[in-house]
């Protein structure tokens, strides 16, 4: 079987890391820099896995070329600028309309909906990608699954998301987090006069490896097949940590689940 994941692997180098770990403690602070460059290496990241994938040529055109490509959680905009330079059709969905204007950027490719039902027609997507965007649904699989049903045949779902055991579990709550969501959001409100933007139960949920890896692996081969799963920000020479129950959950910080979708006039 073909190492679909190496050309990901190799460009996930320690400098990678470090680069976007600095760039986290921006979010709040200065989210241009923080989502533009998330939106930098999200692109390089579904390209590397489309190629990997696919077969394609890793000198040949752009991999994403007239690709229909769905981010569902796309917030203000910050990703469609870098899809459309890789020749990308790209469509952002986002269920809140505070957030789709909050960086004042043109939103011509933005839909509101809910991730959990999309405003998405069936098998119409080549790339259905969300990232950071599970942690915040209540219903994260039931997300998943309409990922899965706007997807064309042969096409791929790339879910990634926090996971909350990891050290960035809580958010901006930091490590507090580990002491129990809740205590963690009165904790914050008590040190900073307002609750958390990410406040426990409500817009931030504990979802786990393990939790993704079930669903991932209880879907039907006649639906998708699950074709990689790696902790998106970590250096690739310790992507392994995903094959170790327990210590994914802390140190593998955020996982990616890459499913193909079925095609069964073409089978994998």
């Amino acid at each position: 079987m073909k190492d679909t994941t190496r050309r990901a692997r190799q460009r996930a180098t320690v400098v990678r890391s470090a680069t976007l770990l600095n760039h986290f403690r921006y979010e709040q602070s200065d989210p241009d820099r923080f989502y533009g460059a998330l939106a930098d290496d999200s692109v390089e990241l579904i390209e590397a896995l489309h190629r990997g994938v696919t077969g394609l040529d890793p000198g040949g055109p752009a991999g994403l070329d007239r690709k229909v490509v769905l981010d569902v959680g796309g917030g203000p905009g910050y990703f469609a600028e870098v899809f459309r330079r890789r020749g990308a059709h790209y469509v952002s969905v986002e269920p809140d309309p505070d957030e789709m204007h909050a960086a004042g950027l043109p939103q011509q490719a933005g839909v509101r909906g809910s991730g959990t039902a999309l405003p998405i027609a069936d098998a119409v997507v080549d790339i259905c990608y969300s990232s950071n965007v599970a942690e915040h649904v209540a219903e994260p699989w039931s997300m998943a699954r309409e990922m899965l049903r706007v997807t064309r045949p042969g096409g791929l779902v790339l879910l990634s998301y926090t996971l909350w055991y990891g050290p960035f579990g809580g958010h901006e709550m930091g490590l507090t987090h580990y002491f129990g969501g809740a205590r963690a959001a009165r904790w914050y409100t008590r040190k900073h006069g307002h609750r958390p933007k990410n406040l426990y139960g409500t817009s931030l949920f504990k979802v786990t490896a393990a939790d993704g890896l079930r669903w991932a692996r209880s879907v039907p081969p006649s639906e998708a097949t699950l074709v990689a799963a790696f902790p998106r920000y970590l250096p690739g020479r310790l992507w392994w940590v995903m094959k170790v129950p327990l210590i994914r959950e802390v140190l593998g910080t955020n996982l990616v689940l890459l499913l193909r979708k079925a095609d069964p006039t073409n089978p994998l």
